[in-house]
């Protein structure tokens, strides 16, 4: 498996592993949304294409190109290689500045940072066949209403993170009764009642309760019944581009 990262230009936006923190996450007292593994471990899967300038939208709710307005408190003249109106209806064009190639039945799935809120404005997903596209795609942002939203510099405006993709439709997805898996059900159980009896201890104020908080058995892989799963990541590392 590889990832090419061809610069079109001599500079291009930074390609950087895309992190796990968010700053809403930090802004809780006790960061207790960095219990949510899964949360955190879908920020750091991919790596994100960060903004060279600053860029402020402006859109008066119209439905030309013209009634969307790009700023920035650098130089005018650099905008339109790195942003453009191009679609109408408050979409926003960024432009990557890269040409990107992966293995056969291998694509670039194409979003907005994961679990990163921007208020005003909404990332449109796309899924790209990298593995002959001979020219680069483009990232692209909705606005919700009208308004202004801004772009700071070194704010990841895209991120991408790779997909097989064609195999997915070898999966024929099966939906069964819980208990037609007996061992499932056993594990099931033994998480439900495990669950429940520390709800309400928590909620009776219990000591050994109120000091651990809340149960660790994903944050640590391991399973109610006391297994460990073999597999278990609680970081992503992954590399950054290496210059060739």
């Amino acid at each position: 498996m590889h990832l090419d990262c061809y610069k079109i230009y001599d500079v291009a936006p930074d390609l950087v592993p895309a992190r796990s923190n968010r700053d809403w996450m930090d802004a809780f007292t006790d960061r207790h949304p960095y219990r949510c593994l899964p949360l955190t471990m879908a920020n750091a899967t991919g790596w994100e294409l960060l903004c060279p300038m600053d860029i402020k939208i402006k859109w008066n709710g119209g439905n030309r190109n013209e009634d969307i307005q790009l700023l920035t408190r650098g130089d005018p003249n650099a905008i339109a290689s790195f942003a453009d109106a191009h679609f109408m209806r408050g979409i926003v064009t960024f432009h990557t500045g890269h040409l990107f190639r992966t293995p056969p039945g291998w694509g670039v799935w194409v979003t907005g940072p994961p679990n990163w809120p921007k208020d005003g404005i909404y990332p449109l997903t796309g899924l790209v066949e990298t593995d002959w596209l001979p020219f680069p795609f483009t990232m692209n942002w909705q606005m919700t209403r009208p308004g202004e939203v801004i772009f700071e510099k070194g704010e990841p405006f895209a991120f991408i993170t790779l997909m097989e993709h064609k195999k997915l439709e070898e999966i024929e997805p099966e939906r069964k009764l819980l208990r037609s898996n007996e061992e499932l059900v056993k594990e099931y159980d033994a998480w439900r009642d495990s669950r429940a009896d520390f709800n309400t201890r928590l909620a009776g104020g219990e000591e050994n309760a109120m000091k651990e908080r809340w149960q660790r058995h994903y944050m640590r892989g391991e399973k109610p019944t006391g297994d460990k799963a073999d597999t278990h990541q609680t970081k992503r590392r992954l590399k950054p581009p290496r210059e060739v």
